[in-house]
């Protein structure tokens, strides 16, 4: 019997027996941290050895000849355009190498929309409202860009093929106002979806009151399969785009921030001739060049496209594991109660995890004071605020696996002593 078909002895009951298994796990002094999507130290150890592959004695020259010790080279060397071009399928002559963080590139592409407005156009701190499309559940980083900048947001809701195409044809077509969209194509963040194909071809071929209109497309998990015979692949948004006759309407951004070392890793964005001009002349102002040697030490050590998925299938070898244990710890505690839904992402980070309604702050709350930190209900939609707190997004890659059980066994609790409160209440 599920929850919701209880009577009010039983929950009573079952109340009363949650909240004694609740104290032994409080009585065990854990301390144990899913708030974020880290890899664990075992997937860190392997990209240790690209550390090595610069030392005193190498050959610092890039391809081209440039020393990579020196001053220049905005958009990075030639080589690291051509991986990364390799990783998000575009044309090398496109793509710029910056720094260690995609989310930066983002943040700066936001901010020359405020200040510059793209190719042209009216800078949007000239504008009475600016606004921009959240899928939600969503990336809680992405909407703290644009919340930082003033930008009101609108969510949109998610379903199997990505954000609703409808709702979003009808905002852009009617209001000029709306600027861009966040979207994460490929196992997104946090639900692990990927778009269709028909999604990508609609958000391209899209008319929009605004001529500026921008995809800001962070395909961030592209190379992060779990399953090699499960593979899923997204549309090309740049050649999608170019076929309806919008060549500049999108920005691609990756970086090897869950491939090598996130702390030190590269990240590029990529986009039409006209985008990347504007960019590299911003750059020219903004830095005397990034990291070229961090930019060389990558390419050495992952040497093109095959020699990332080579390394990105012994991550998966580490990071499958916690993920099929969440799936099955939700499935044992939680698949007949019918009180959760949740997904079984195939790739990427995230597990995206939807309890009663009312029930996710709670949630959150007990399983903190229990000694597992968990993302903060909420976060996944803009501002903050999940109107039916629900949604929980769960990062199982940081812990080893004993410690990510013993978190499951205190977040599937919390998540039930969570859904009685709530029925008993009504």
């Amino acid at each position: 019997m599920s929850y919701v078909d209880m009577s009010t002895s039983a929950l009573e009951t079952l109340k009363a027996a949650l909240e004694a298994e609740y104290a032994s796990h409080c009585a065990k002094g854990l301390s144990l941290n899913m708030a974020r999507g880290k890899p664990g130290c075992d997937q860190l150890a392997l990209s240790l050895p690209m550390l090595d592959e610069l030392t005193s004695s190498s050959d610092l020259i890039a391809e081209d000849g440039t020393d990579c010790r020196n001053y220049g080279v905005m958009d990075g060397i030639a080589e690291a355009k051509s991986l990364m071009g390799e990783v998000m399928e575009h044309d090398p002559t496109n793509v710029c190498v910056f720094g260690n963080s995609s989310l930066n590139i983002m943040f700066d592409l936001v901010t020359a929309g405020y200040t510059h407005g793209y190719l042209g156009s009216t800078p949007w701190c000239k504008l009475p409202k600016v606004k921009w499309l959240c899928p939600v559940p969503g990336y809680d980083r992405h909407f703290g860009i644009t919340e930082s900048s003033g930008i009101e947001m609108i969510p949109i809701s998610m379903n199997e093929n990505g954000p609703d195409m409808d709702e979003i044809e009808r905002l852009v077509a009617e209001d000029d106002s709306i600027k861009g969209i966040w979207c994460v194509p490929q196992y997104a963040n946090p639900t692990g979806i990927t778009y269709s194909d028909e999604t990508v071809h609609r958000l391209a071929e899209m008319p929009c009151a605004a001529s500026d209109f921008r995809i800001f497309w962070d395909n961030a998990y592209c190379v992060h399969h779990l399953y090699d015979d499960e593979r899923e692949h997204v549309a090309d948004i740049a050649a999608a785009c170019e076929e309806a006759g919008n060549p500049n309407r999108y920005f691609k951004f990756a970086s090897t921030s869950k491939v090598t070392l996130p702390g030190a890793g590269i990240a590029a964005v990529a986009a039409s001739a006209e985008n990347i001009a504007e960019i590299k002349a911003r750059v020219g102002v903004q830095t005397v060049g990034y990291d070229k040697m961090n930019q060389l030490r990558h390419v050495r050590f992952l040497k093109d496209a095959t020699g990332v998925d080579a390394l990105m299938k012994k991550h998966a070898a580490i990071i499958r594991p916690k993920f099929e244990l969440v799936a099955r710890m939700l499935e044992e505690g939680l698949d007949n109660e019918g009180i959760a839904t949740w997904t079984n992402p195939v790739g990427g980070y995230f597990v995206s995890f939807d309890g009663l309604e009312g029930t996710a702050k709670r949630t959150v709350e007990l399983a903190k004071k229990a000694g597992v930190t968990m993302t903060g209900a909420g976060a996944t939609w803009p501002y903050k605020q999940d109107p039916r707190d629900t949604n929980i997004r769960i990062a199982p890659t940081l812990p080893p696996l004993s410690e990510l059980q013993q978190a499951m066994e205190v977040f599937v609790c919390c998540v039930k002593l969570a859904a009685v409160e709530v029925l008993l209440a009504k």
